[in-house]
């Protein structure tokens, strides 16, 4: 059942209001040190640190065995179908980000993907576009609209659960919480039911990269530098400011890659 009461669609404003508060926070109160060229601008690298450590010892007692559990007892075809369906729920919000920095063009082909998939592939689970050779979805992001508006990175920061950012990600996170045009149009129930699919299949991503993943975080020197290193790489590669290869993040959106 679809609600769209008045306060649901102040549950838009109010995040890009917050947004544009933060922006000026950022701006006036974040570290402002020179860094070394080449160097990664991380001025809170002790506290960053404790919550890496915080987040890979989630890792080691949660997510990782429910990862493996995971894998033992889902089936590849369903696995499959969870994620594509999780992925496709997400369109949305890159239709709305490509609005906001003015790239039609990728609003325009994202929608017309979401459309045949929400149609012809029953919900998302199926790929017809992908058989009629539609454009792959450009999985924008709010942190992308705001490197487009001029917001510059700021300090790199590791959150708890979600793993590495930059101040200006995590903005982009925050309103990207509230951007899909779904979280202001579905009942609460069917948003539960999104949620859900969202964190299934993010453990099913966590179990296909595990070999990756668990290399990185358990066999490295130092993997918090690992996991930095490889994320501002990746990060600054969707961005158009890296070179041509693309690095894996385990800790950020798996369709990144």
């Amino acid at each position: 059942m679809l609600l769209v009461p008045f306060r649901s669609l102040m549950r838009l404003a109010v995040p890009l209001l917050a947004g544009g508060a933060l922006l000026a926070m950022l701006a006036s109160c974040g570290p402002t040190q020179a860094v070394a060229p080449g160097e990664p601008f991380d001025p809170f690298e002790a506290e960053n640190r404790r919550m890496h450590a915080f987040n890979k010892s989630l890792d080691r007692t949660v997510v990782r065995p429910v990862a493996q559990g995971y894998t033992a007892v889902v089936p590849d075809d369903v696995e499959t179908l969870i994620r594509r369906f999780a992925f496709h729920v997400s369109i949305p919000r890159a239709i709305v980000s490509n609005m906001f920095r003015g790239n039609m063009k990728a609003a325009t082909e994202d929608l017309y993907r979401f459309t045949v998939n929400s149609t012809l592939g029953l919900g998302g689970f199926f790929d017809p576009a992908t058989e009629l050779n539609m454009p792959a979805a450009s999985d924008a992001d709010f942190g992308q609209t705001l490197h487009a508006w001029g917001m510059p990175a700021g300090a790199y920061v590791e959150l708890p659960f979600l793993g590495p950012s930059t101040e200006r990600h995590t903005l982009g996170r925050a309103v990207d919480f509230f951007l899909g045009p779904q979280d202001f149009l579905l009942s609460q129930r069917a948003r539960r039911t999104l949620t859900g699919a969202y964190a299934v299949s993010l453990v099913g991503d966590r179990a296909r990269l595990g070999d990756t993943i668990d290399e990185l975080l358990y066999e490295s020197a130092d993997s918090y530098a690992q996991v930095r290193s490889l994320y501002l790489q990746n990060r600054a590669f969707k961005l158009g400011d890296g070179g041509a290869d693309a690095y894996l993040d385990p800790y950020d959106d798996p369709y990144d890659q």
